[in-house]
Parts: C-alpha cells; structure tokens; sequence
C-alpha cells in the first residue's frame, strides 16, 4: 500500500503526500496535525480508537523525535490495540508487512524529523 518513504516524503497508492499522515481502514487521512507537534497524546488517537484495529504502528519520524505519552499506551492497552513504533521508515516496512497479511491495522506517520 506504501509504496516508499523519504524524509518529508510518503507515496500511497500512487499519490504523494508531503505532510504527516493517518491511514485507517485503508483511507488516507492527510496532514496530520498533532495538538503538540512531536508529542502524541490522547487528544491525536481519538478517531484511531473509534477504528478499533487490532494493530497500530506509528512512524515517530526520520530520526524518531515525536514521543508517544505514557497516556496513549495506557489507552491502546485497555483498547486491545497493539502498539507499534518506530522510525517512519522501519514502520512504513512493518505497515505494508501487516496490512499485505490482510491485518486489521491502522497507521500515522511523522514524515520529518
């Protein structure tokens, strides 16, 4: 479904997007905007947690600064959802892995830093 990843840079089924991204269900959801830049809190999950896949990765960026709060653990947990992160570009290869298995997995990506 990815097809590659650069920084600032992620092809999806063929379109390029330049701005952070959420993939659910399968739909592209561009330009990511986070309530605290290069933290993902509780606020950023909501529509990931209505979703309710089984798997979520999440690309912390090029060089993996976005964190994660412990909150967001904690609620992906109680949800059942399995937690992935890492850098953008070893999560895009996890995504495509999962989601070619036919996974029920959703993904963000950080596409900078």
């Amino acid at each position: 479904m990815i097809e590659s990843y650069t920084f600032g840079k992620i092809v999806v089924a063929g379109k390029t997007y330049t701005h952070d991204i959420k993939i659910i269900h399968g739909e592209v959801i561009p330009e990511w905007w986070r309530k605290s830049g290069h933290r993902l809190v509780i606020h950023d999950i909501s529509d990931f947690l209505e979703a309710s896949p089984d798997v979520l990765v999440i690309g912390c960026g090029h060089s993996g600064m976005m964190k994660i709060e412990p909150a967001v653990r904690d609620a992906l947990a109680k949800a059942r959802i399995q937690l992935i992160d890492d850098h953008s570009a070893e999560a895009v290869r996890i995504f495509n892995r999962r989601h070619g298995r036919g996974e029920n997995v959703a993904a963000g990506f950080h596409l900078t830093c």
